[in-house]
């Protein structure tokens, strides 16, 4: 796991761009050019952005969490209904039920897991799986359960709607793209700007370890803004950190 997470850390992206700071800061050397240049603006122009989305993108990921957990909890009571609430439960009316909240869980995963332009698509594959939910809810009824109750499992319904949409929105809605935009532009640009900076500071290290300057600083940019890539969308399964939706494991579950 540790080799995989540093393996999407630090990809091609991190080689190209250490390769621009190595490449500007040799030429800086031979040619020597050399500058002392501020490192508050490397705080300012790349750090604390990227930091900020972070912090953003982890919120987003807690509050997904979050609704996930509602999303499964409430399902679950819907089946202790049919399962405990009815003196004399139907074994066809379980396995309905069992049914019906896999495939919505399955079609909520596939969902999440897909692009962005096949949204439209899924997302009414996911309300069809929800009106199919909301049928079989309704004939608790007549297997049984007192009205008052069913209209209580509506209303268990109504929050795994809501949960959805929650998790939804996370998923729709992400870090500005202009902020993002902003923040690759000064991570390929910097390292290039300090090319006299690192060639400066370089005459203070012994020979063989004048490029451990540019080398160390665009490792430590390129690996937080894919750590924050990775935390931008929770449910695609390319962070380490990704919420896994197991529609089978829950639905396996739900009688023990």
């Amino acid at each position: 796991m540790t080799l995989r997470s540093l393996r999407q850390i630090l990809n091609l992206e991190a080689l190209f761009v250490t390769a621009l700071a190595v490449a500007a800061t040799h030429l800086c050397l031979r040619f020597e050019v050399e500058a002392e240049l501020p490192l508050t603006l490397i705080a300012t122009a790349v750090i604390f952005p990227i930091v900020f989305s972070i912090g953003g993108a982890y919120k987003r990921r807690e509050s997904a969490l979050d609704a996930y957990g509602s999303m499964k909890a409430h399902s679950r009571v819907l089946y202790f209904a049919a399962r405990d609430w009815i003196e004399e439960p139907d074994p066809l009316l379980l396995k309905q039920v069992r049914e019906r909240l896999l495939g919505l869980f399955v079609v909520v995963r596939e969902l999440f897991q897909s692009p962005r332009d096949e949204m439209e698509e899924r997302e009414a594959r996911v309300y069809a799986a929800f009106a199919q939910l909301s049928v079989t809810v309704r004939s608790y009824r007549g297997a049984g359960l007192a009205t008052g109750e069913v209209s209580r499992c509506n209303q268990y319904l109504s929050k795994v709607l809501v949960a959805f949409e929650t998790m939804k929105h996370i998923y729709q809605y992400r870090t500005p793209r202009t902020l993002r935009a902003y923040s690759k532009l000064f991570i390929f640009l910097l390292p290039v700007v300090y090319g006299p900076y690192f060639a400066a500071v370089a005459r203070q290290y012994t020979h063989g370890l004048e490029y451990l300057m540019p080398i160390l600083f665009t490792a430590i940019l390129v690996s937080l803004d894919n750590i924050q890539d990775h935390l931008e969308n929770p449910f695609d399964q390319v962070g380490a950190d990704d919420i896994a939706i197991n529609a089978e494991k829950f639905v396996e579950r739900l009688d023990s």
